[in-house]
């Protein structure tokens, strides 16, 4: 069985920082390998008695070009280069933000305290290019199983459209998150129970 996996860099990594603490690093060499172990374990309890081979790692990243500096040449030059990975990184751009406030019905964009305006990192594009993705592949027939690796409920019409084709996607989800993401998913394991195989020592 070909698996494809699929990572929203920032659902993860951000659940990776609440899960391990503060100061522990995920061994991303590891990671590919350690979720299609658990996506077999899991295929093997309908007694599915398959082996599933990685095709490719595909991770959608967004950064601030001036302050993630180190973190787009981290992903760019080291993570893209590892086996298995195409990394996919785009530009997110800060914009001004308003607050609007209930109780005196007043919509501001700076700080009361500091007069420093409001600003928005919104990740512009990350999911429509994972959708794409996963959709276009799907369509090519590239993988038998999806590894899709995040919480976001956003991805439940793909999820749906691509198990119509009679294709598998596993949820690899972080315990507290993604609840509707989890059950569109053929099946779903726990990203938590694999942060002591993943810390990099």
């Amino acid at each position: 069985m070909r698996a494809r996996v699929f990572v929203d860099f920032w659902n993860f990594q951000l659940g990776w920082n609440g899960a391990a603490g503060s100061g522990v690093n995920c061994d991303w060499k590891r990671l590919p390998r350690t979720l299609v172990t658990a996506t077999q374990d899991l295929l093997a309890t309908t007694g599915s008695n398959v082996t599933v081979s990685l095709e490719e790692t595909l991770v959608h990243a967004s950064v601030n070009e001036a302050t993630e500096k180190p973190l787009q040449n981290w992903l760019t030059n080291f993570l893209d280069q590892q086996p298995s990975y195409d990394v996919k990184v785009r530009t997110r751009r800060p914009r001004p933000r308003k607050v609007y406030c209930r109780s005196c019905q007043t919509e501001t964009s700076k700080c009361s305290s500091c007069g420093e305006p409001f600003i928005s990192n919104g990740e512009k594009g990350v999911d429509a290019a994972l959708v794409t993705d996963l959709l276009s592949l799907a369509w090519q027939r590239a993988y038998d199983v999806a590894i899709l690796v995040s919480g976001d409920a956003d991805y439940v019409p793909a999820v749906e459209y691509v198990q119509s084709q009679g294709l598998k996607v596993i949820n690899a989800v972080w315990a507290s998150k993604g609840h509707d993401l989890r059950n569109a998913c053929w099946g779903s394991f726990r990203l938590d129970d694999q942060v002591a195989a993943l810390t990099r020592s």
